[in-house]
């Protein structure tokens, strides 16, 4: 499993990547001109690492419901699946890039939208939100039932 996680805006696009170690790391935003550039740009990194699957990051309302924006985030998956064939998924996004942005300091807004920085930590968080509910982690207990130190 090698995934490319994907925090979609209309005007740049959060990447990280994460394989079965479980565990995702930022990757450069796609921050082109065009949306069609940004699918392209998707495309590219899928293909260099050699991924098996995307996960979308997926704005459900508080209440649970979909509302305009997973519709557009729906619309913007299948472009990128019009171009690749990877196994999708969606993953609730509800608070990732309010999270995101508390590992940044205040006062630098502008420059971390504007550069992607934010939105990669955003994919990268819903990536690993991914990835936790399906690597199975290590038993860390020895076998008398004692915790390693």
């Amino acid at each position: 499993m090698r995934c490319i996680g994907i925090d979609y805006g209309e005007r740049r696009v959060g990447l990280s990547f994460g394989d079965e170690i479980g565990v995702a790391v930022p990757l450069d935003a796609a921050i082109e001109e065009t949306e069609d550039a940004r699918i392209e740009r998707i495309v590219r990194v899928a293909r260099e690492r050699d991924a098996t699957d995307l996960v979308f990051g997926y704005p459900y309302n508080m209440d649970g419901s979909i509302g305009f924006k997973a519709k557009e985030v729906d619309q913007f998956i299948e472009k990128v699946a019009s171009r690749i064939t990877l196994n999708v998924h969606r993953i609730d996004e509800r608070l990732t890039s309010q999270e995101a942005s508390k590992g940044f300091k205040k006062g630098r807004d502008d420059a971390l939208r504007r550069s992607g920085k934010l939105d990669s930590s955003a994919a990268t968080l819903i990536l690993q939100d991914f990835l936790n509910q399906r690597i199975d982690l290590p038993d860390w207990e020895s076998e008398e039932g004692e915790e390693r130190s």
